[in-house]
This record gives C-alpha cells, structure tokens and sequence, in this order.
C-alpha cells in the first residue's frame, strides 16, 4: 500500500500528469493506493473510489465515473459551493506598487529575487505564479519589509519603501496575508480578539497612550467575527484553537477591515477546504472592485488563473513570462513554471 498526502503540491501540471500516469502503473501491478488531496480535478482523474471526510468523519462516498466537481464539494463542505469566481471586467487605475529591477538575496549570499520589475494598479489583481521555492516567498517577504533587499527599489504610489519596516510599510496603506498563517500571521495563544487588532492595536481607539482600551478591542472583535462568518466560541478563544480555515479568516478579516490601498496576499487559501477558499476569493475580489491594488502569490494555478487581471509568472527568482487574463491556461502557465520555454 502507497500512501500519497497531497503529492502535488509543488508540482506542475505537467509533473503532476507524469506521476498520475506512473500512479495508474503502479496500480496495473497490483499495488493499492491511498491519495489524500483537496483538489477536486486531481481525485476525480485518479481514484477508483472516492471516500469524502469532513470534520473528522466520512461524510459520503463517490464514483469518479458519474462525480462531478460541485457533488464532491457540497459533501466536503456541507452545502451548496460556487466554484467559479465571479468578477467583471475592471479598468485598472493609477499604479500603487511599482517593483523595479529588485534583488533579494538568503542568508547564504544566493541571489532568491533576480532583477524584478512590476507594476499593480488600482482595482487590479496581479497574480505571481510559480512552483513553490523560486523565489516568491523572498519577492513578497521585501514588499511587506519581512525582509531585505539587496538592490532595487520598492514604491509604494510613489514613497520609496524599500527596506522600510513592517510598521511603516502598513501604515501607509498595505495589508499583508502571509503564506504561514501561523508563524507569520498570528500570535496562537492570544485571543481572536487580540489578534483582530494586531495591525492597529497601538492606536486610538484600541489604546490610550500605553492603555489598552478592551472594551473597543471585544467590540470590535464581535463586529468582525459576525462580518466574516468566524466560526469562533467566543472572541476570547486562543485563536490557536481555531480550525485552519477560521484561522485564516482571522487574518483576512484584520487585514482588510480597515482602509487599504495595496493587498499582498501569499497562498491566501494554503491548506484550506473548498468552503472558506470560496469565501476568501470572494474577499480579495471584492477589495479590488473597492480599487484596491491586489497583488497575489500562489502556487495553485486554478486560483491564479481565475482571480487574476495578469499574470507573471517566476522561474529561478526571475519573471520570464507574462499573460493577460483569459489568455493563460494550466498547461501554458506550467511550460513557463519549469523554465520549459526559455
């Protein structure tokens, strides 16, 4: 018996073709497969049998014969799912955050950004991407000063704010949802009202000098957990209880409740089920019909192809190629994701 957990997740369509052809040999000979995956395309060209858990318990079976996309997931989340964005078409404004010929390098001296250069405008969505390790984590964590850039410039709607600090960089109108939600997105052991007001709890009417105002923080706490549907026992539960999806909705619920002209948004649906990504697309779409800049980093390709007005796509720390919305497909995207075309 093989036991495959979410195999794919750093691969390119077409790697992840080549090891489904390999995982129906395998089969051929014999062999008994368990294939653990969120992503419905995937189980419904692989699998004999579907079996579906939700919350622990199986909760249904299907035959990927006769299994359609929107069956499997109304039983992974319990009701009725659309899973297709719906977004119109939006002339993009004047440009937020322009990036140009950035260098970032690691610890180690190794050159993880070469020379990236781009443009996000107003009440677009600018989707990057790319299989996970070349050098997204590094581009977003300069953008969102997590990070230092060795060369380049960062322009947040004209102030330079290359290797400026995380605190400078929000408070000039950027919101962040981080790739690791919990190492970088949260404090587990504080309440989900602490963590709602981590962006601005040093101001009024969070605080008082070096005061902290909790009658406003619960107040507003209880505001946005009913805003953004957080399933929560109360604002007081550690948020580190929280299941992975109310954990994210923490984050957006934070970051995009107060006023904002740029969204850096890195895997914001990483590890989540087809429920909270539906509710999450939803969010970051309607920030950029507000005209919010929105630049988005993902490996999920479905994502990047269905949120995004254009696509970049980054190879080796570098863009080497570029799409308009409506253009890219899956396969295309992946030619470019493998240095395939260069």
């Amino acid at each position: 018996i093989l036991i495959f957990d979410e195999p794919t997740a750093v691969l390119t369509p077409q790697e992840a073709d080549d090891l489904f052809s390999i995982m129906h040999s395998l089969v051929d000979q014999g062999k008994s497969i368990i294939f653990i995956t969120h992503k419905l395309r995937e189980v419904l060209e692989v699998a004999d049998r579907i079996m579906v858990i939700r919350r622990g318990a199986v909760v249904g079976e299907a035959d990927p014969k006769v299994a359609d996309k929107n069956e499997l997931a109304e039983m992974m989340v319990g009701r009725e799912v659309n899973l297709t964005v719906e977004k119109e078409f939006k002339k993009p404004g004047e440009v937020v955050l322009s990036v140009e010929e950035l260098v970032v390098a690691d610890q180690f001296k190794q050159v993880m950004v070469d020379h990236v250069s781009f443009d996000v405008h107003a009440g677009q969505i600018l989707g990057i991407a790319g299989v996970q390790g070349n050098g997204q984590t590094e581009l977003v964590e300069a953008i969102t000063g997590l990070d230092k850039a060795a060369s380049g410039k960062i322009l947040f709607k004209g102030q330079d704010i290359t290797n400026a600090p995380p605190r400078k960089v929000t408070e000039a109108g950027s919101a962040h949802v981080p790739e690791d939600r919990q190492a970088d997105g949260l404090v587990l052991p504080f309440p989900v009202a602490e963590n709602l007001v981590l962006s601005t709890y040093y101001k009024e009417p969070f605080a008082k000098g070096v005061v902290l105002q909790y009658d406003k923080i619960l107040e507003n706490s209880e505001r946005l957990v009913a805003d953004f549907d957080i399933r929560t026992p109360s604002s007081l539960t550690s948020v580190g209880s929280l299941s992975g999806g109310n954990q994210q909705k923490v984050i957006i619920a934070r970051e995009l409740s107060r006023p904002i002209e740029l969204l850096v948004a890195s895997q914001p649906t990483r590890g989540l089920d087809v429920g909270s990504i539906e509710y999450i697309h939803k969010r970051i779409v309607q920030k950029r019909d507000e005209g919010c800049a929105v630049l988005l980093v993902s490996p999920e390709l479905d994502e990047v192809i269905e949120l995004s007005d254009r696509i970049a796509v980054m190879y080796r720390g570098a863009i080497v190629a570029w799409f308009e919305a409506g253009e890219a497909t899956e396969e295309g995207l992946g030619v470019f994701m493998t240095g395939g075309a260069q």
